[in-house]
Order: C-alpha cells, then structure tokens, then sequence
C-alpha cells in the first residue's frame, strides 16, 4: 500500500469540540475506505505565514495513512465543500526515502570505537620529552 501525509489548516474561529470533531470525521474516511492511519498529529493553533482569508492563525492538522488513492481524493473533496478547512495538501510519501532515513538512523546510533582515555591504560597517553630552554632535552 502507498502511504501519504495530508496536513490541513483549520479555521481558529471553531470551538474545541467543533475542531476534534472535524478531525475524528477526516480520520473516519481512512477507516471507511479501508486505509490504516499511521499518525495524526494536531500541532494546535499557530501563527499563518501569510494572511489567508483573512485570518492570520490556523490550527494545523497533519495525519499519515497507508491505503489506495481514493482516501485522499476523498478527504480533498470534503475539504473543498466545507469553510472550516483555510488550506491542505497531500502528499504521497516515497517508500525509498523512509528506508534511507532508517538506514541512516541506525548507522548514527551504531556504538562508536572508544576514545583513547583513562581506561585505555598509560601506554596509550604519548607524553612529549620536557625541553630546556637550552633546547636540551630533560632526563
């Protein structure tokens, strides 16, 4: 299955039980067209970029789901019908890229090689010959 990401901006003029009811029916739609959500991330009311619609704040809504192509088509067309929705956008998520971060992911958290350090023992600490101001070394 493809995943996608499909965040969406909100209106800040819906009450808090008006906002996590919008979004329990936007997560309802990848139940209902046999999809599985794999997040749903509310960032809560922030700051637009850009005046839309006149408003200057936005509460921003992000869910990620694995399914076929018709849930987004889906929950773009309701977005479009209703105001409550300023902005969204879906993206499809490339398989490729979530496997090189992972890749990258464990090769930063391999265990490194110790450092040479206390524990590595006094043959591993090179200390340089004391020099006289002569320029003759100490014995």
């Amino acid at each position: 299955m493809r995943q996608y990401e499909t965040g969406f901006v909100l209106s800040p003029a819906l009450s808090e039980e008006e906002t996590t009811q919008f979004i329990q029916q936007m997560a309802a739609i990848v139940a209902q067209k046999k999809g599985r959500m794999v997040k749903q991330d509310v960032w809560g009311k922030r700051r637009l970029a850009y005046t839309i619609k006149k408003f200057s704040e936005g509460v921003y809504v992000f869910f990620t789901y694995e399914g076929p192509g018709d849930i987004s088509t889906e929950m773009e067309r309701r977005f479009k019908q209703t105001d409550v929705v300023i902005r969204f956008l879906t993206v499809k998520k490339d398989l490729r890229d979530q496997a090189r971060r992972r890749r990258k992911k464990s090769a930063e958290e391999a265990p490194r090689a110790p450092e040479a350090g206390p524990e590595a023992g006094p043959e591993a600490v090179a200390t340089p010959p004391a020099v006289t101001p002569a320029g003759q070394e100490e014995k």
